[in-house]
Order: structure tokens, then C-alpha cells, then sequence
């Protein structure tokens, strides 16, 4: 069975020029479960200085994303995410990019070695235009050090953001195709003349 690329890093990109419209998303990144206890905030600048902290090993990954580098980018993330994804034979990564730029933002940190690093990632679109989108990795530290479980990514204006479990690679393509499909749902509307050969979503967001 050939490899196939989630929507992940790029979802956003690719479901914004199907015309969801603009995404929103807030200033502070959502805790991963709901009662893991309250979260602690480090700002980008500060947490940049640990090199073996939680936004260093999302630079890390990202400049493993952005050159194109697989092994690598597999490489960061937790072992149950490594493990699943390669049972199914996934890649989360989308393809490298040259012309691909990102930031780290601010790290806030959850109960049980868990963290969330904001970050901006930006590449170039249509008629060269750029476009930069905001979303959150979602880490957890391993005895190697920090590694990444997954990401959340605001995908529609008016619904919350898909929070996408590297560790549960089944959910992740079941909201891949909810999405997929939200957006031909959204199309349609719009434009009735547009038609569905689409069965119905077998996934809703939770």
C-alpha cells in the first residue's frame, strides 16, 4: 500500500483554497484533554533558551517538515505516534517546501509532561501570494526528551479547531475525511449547482 500525507501542517492551506474561508484562532493555546488541571505559560523568547525544552523539539520537527526530511520529522515524534502511524503506513508530514517559513510562539504547560507549542507557519499559495496560518503542537515528554503527539489546527470560522492525535491515527483520518467533506458540504451551498458523489461523513468532531 503506498504512503499517504494526512492533512496536518498544510490542512488549514488546502481546505482555505477549497473556500471554508478564514480560520480564527485564539491567542492561547487549547489544553489537550478538558480536567488535566491549569496550565502554565512560557513566552516564545524564553522558552526558545532550553535547548532541550518543548519549543525547541517543534523547531526541531518543523525544520525536519520544511526540508523535506521524514526520517527526521518521524524521528520527533512520541513512540506511540511513530508506531500507530507506521502500522497504517502514514505519513504526517506533508511534502518539503523551500519557500516554507515558520515561528515558535508561547509553550504553556499541562499536567503529566504534557505541553502545547503555538506556532506560525507560512508558504506561498496561489499567484505566489503567502498565506500564514496559526496552530499548536501538542507534545509530551518521553525519556529522550520532548516529542510530538499531535497538532490542533483551526479549520472552519464558526466550528472549534480539529485537534489531530498522531497516537490515534484512525480518528485522525476520520476527522481528515469529516473535514474533506464539511468542505464540499460548504461548497455546495454556496453553489447548488455543485453536486456530492461523496458518501455521507462517517466521523463528526468531539
Amino acid at each position: 500500500m503506498r504512503s499517504e500525507h494526512v492533512l496536518v501542517v498544510l490542512v488549514c492551506l488546502v481546505l482555505i483554497s477549497g473556500g471554508c474561508g478564514k480560520p480564527q484562532v485564539g491567542d492561547q493555546a487549547p489544553a489537550p484533554d478538558a480536567g488535566v488541571g491549569p496550565a502554565t505559560t512560557q513566552s516564545g523568547g524564553d522558552a526558545g533558551t532550553q535547548p532541550d525544552g518543548p519549543a525547541s523539539a517543534t523547531r526541531e520537527f518543523l525544520e525536519a517538515v520544511r526540508s523535506g526530511n521524514d526520517e527526521k520529522a518521524a524521528k520527533m515524534l512520541t513512540t506511540v505516534a511513530r508506531e500507530k502511524t507506521a502500522q497504517m503506513n502514514l505519513k504526517v508530514t506533508p511534502p518539503g517546501s523551500d519557500t516554507a517559513q515558520f515561528s515558535i510562539g508561547n509553550v504553556q504547560y499541562f499536567p503529566q509532561d504534557r505541553a502545547g507549542v503555538q506556532a506560525v507557519w507560512s508558504d506561498l499559495g496561489e499567484n505566489s501570494q503567502r498565506k500564514v496560518e496559526k496552530m499548536t503542537w501538542m507534545l509530551r515528554r518521553e525519556p529522550i526528551g520532548w516529542r510530538v503527539a499531535g497538532v490542533v489546527v483551526p479549520v472552519f470560522a464558526d466550528r472549534p479547531p480539529l485537534l489531530l492525535n498522531f497516537e490515534d491515527p484512525e480518528d485522525m483520518v476520520r476527522k481528515r475525511q469529516w473535514a474533506q467533506q464539511e468542505v464540499l458540504r460548504r461548497t455546495q451551498k454556496a453553489n447548488p449547482a455543485v453536486r456530492s458523489t461523496e458518501n455521507p461523513p462517517n466521523s463528526t468532531l468531539r
